[in-house]
């Protein structure tokens, strides 16, 4: 198996510990990409690698619940954010173990008590605009009102902050630079980044991250996200979720993206690359330190 980056973790955050009554979490490994042979324009054939998804199927209390499409870089804390997004679960000790087996394809998460009314709960599925399809159950707006996000004062952005921010990320070493087909999410605080990890879907890589800071039990009021993926609906409401005030994309944003973030005050920065970026919403969140035009 190649050694590539499965999840990149900053030494100050991996001293971090899980929570009081952390679930039991297996350690499932698998091979993250795929060597095959190509021809390419010259007529050469050659080797590259290309990122091996594969099919999870996740079991609560032994009842089937999902297949979800992923890499599996770190699939138990990619289910545990799936859970905590989902709206399944209040908090981490509900669920007493997941256990991982890459032989059957299959995440077997055992819940403490049980998930109240979960039939209810699970009953509306919509397929979201997710890179491989992801779902969501029930109505992504449902508890939108529930959501408490730091005040404005207390979680901002200087512009300074987001060129290091987006210099960080421009230097750090991706499958998707290796082997292409993949969306990458960071975890930032200020300028210093905490989490990366990359999956074939977007919301794949913040639900990770949301499962590593679910166990760890770290707050969101002063973080920001980064994402390779466009801000859809369901990617911001992810973020206000777990009570992240701003996100940073490289893609644009969707109306519905808009909406969510208005709606609660998040700061929203798109098509962001080196020094160019759009502040779609949440203007009041951001310390603008503009530059002068270049005329042409």
């Amino acid at each position: 198996m190649r050694e590539v980056l499965r999840m990149l973790v900053q030494p100050e955050a991996c001293l971090l510990q899980p929570v009081v009554r952390a679930p039991r979490l297996t350690s499932a490994s698998c091979e993250l990409l795929r060597e095959i042979e190509i021809v390419d324009e010259y007529g050469e054939r050659r080797l590259i690698d290309v990122p091996a998804e594969r099919p999870l199927t996740l079991f609560i209390d032994k009842r089937e619940l999902v297949t979800l499409m992923t890499l599996g870089a770190c699939p138990e804390l990619l289910v545990l954010g799936y859970l905590h997004n989902q709206r399944l679960i209040g908090e981490v000790a509900d669920v007493e173990s997941i256990e991982v087996d890459w032989q059957s394809s299959a995440a077997t998460v055992k819940t403490r008590a049980g998930l109240h009314d979960i039939a209810a709960k699970t009953a509306r599925r919509l397929v979201t605009t997710g890179c491989g399809q992801g779902t969501v159950f029930g109505d992504l707006m449902t508890d939108i009102d529930a959501i408490r996000l730091p005040a404005t004062k207390a979680a901002r952005m200087r512009q300074s902050t987001l060129y290091r921010l987006l210099e960080t990320m421009r230097e750090q070493e991706t499958l998707h630079r290796s082997a292409g087909s993949v969306h990458g999410c960071a975890l930032f605080r200020g300028a210093e980044m905490l989490v990366f990890v990359e999956d074939v879907g977007r919301h794949n890589a913040i639900d990770t991250i949301v499962g590593w800071m679910a166990l760890h039990g770290v707050s969101g009021g002063d973080k920001t996200f980064y994402t390779t993926g466009r801000l859809s609906g369901e990617m911001v409401m992810k973020a206000a979720q777990i009570g992240v005030p701003i996100v940073v994309s490289r893609n644009g944003v969707t109306a519905m993206g808009l909406e969510v973030a208005n709606q609660l005050g998040m700061t929203l920065m798109a098509r962001a690359v080196q020094r160019r970026f759009l502040c779609c919403a949440g203007a009041e969140r951001f310390d603008a330190e503009a530059e002068p035009r270049v005329s042409e």
